[in-house]
């Protein structure tokens, strides 16, 4: 788990608990704010521990291993990662069962993104959970919010799936797609923005 001792290090009082209660209610972040620095801390952890992931090949036990020292819990036994990953924080990423994640993908999960049971996650899919604020002015400030995505749900190659969205069971987010808002359960959705073009009976 990440520890206290180095967000200490950058001078910042929060720690990670409190962090994360800021970011799952969903508070407006102030550039150069607690919150926005322990951001940065916690990026440099990410970084550290992405760097060891993805520049050797190690088994999937070794691989499980990196991924929950990455997000701070231990993933089920069934979880599978095919690096590289990519992610400026880790420790607001849940997985559930038997999740697959393939190569490439980008996870900006400081505002929360879990996954649930028996997902697959294609190759280079980008996950968002900030945007930054519209007034040239703050543009550096940050709003975060979660992107939740239910079980069985598969996500295609080189998808984004944008803050506040919630995928339900059993739905496929077709490659490409950008999904700007929530996608119904047992469903496909696809284009720019993504669309329900289908349901799976």
């Amino acid at each position: 788990m990440f520890d206290l001792v180095r967000i200490i290090s950058y001078n910042i009082c929060m720690d990670i608990k409190q962090f994360l209660e800021i970011m799952n209610r969903g508070d407006y972040v102030v550039a150069g704010s607690e919150a926005h620095l322990v951001m940065h801390a916690l990026s440099d952890e990410a970084r550290k521990v992405t760097a060891e992931l993805n520049n050797a090949y190690h088994t999937d036990e070794v691989i499980r291993s990196f991924f929950s020292k990455l997000i701070g819990k231990e993933v089920d036994k069934g979880f599978v990662l095919f690096p590289p990953f990519y992610t400026d924080c880790g420790k607001n990423i849940t997985v559930g069962k038997n999740v697959f994640i393939n190569e490439g993908c980008c996870f900006q999960d400081q505002g929360g993104i879990t996954i649930g049971d028996n997902c697959l996650i294609g190759q280079q899919v980008v996950i968002a959970t900030l945007n930054h604020d519209l007034c040239p002015d703050k543009r550096a400030n940050m709003q975060p919010a979660p992107v939740l995505i239910g079980k069985n749900v598969w996500v295609g190659a080189h998808a984004t799936i944008l803050p506040g969205v919630t995928i339900g069971d059993n739905a496929v987010v077709a490659a490409g797609a950008v999904v700007t808002k929530d996608v119904p359960a047992n469903t496909v959705v696809a284009g720019v923005p993504a669309k329900v073009i289908k349901t799976i009976e």
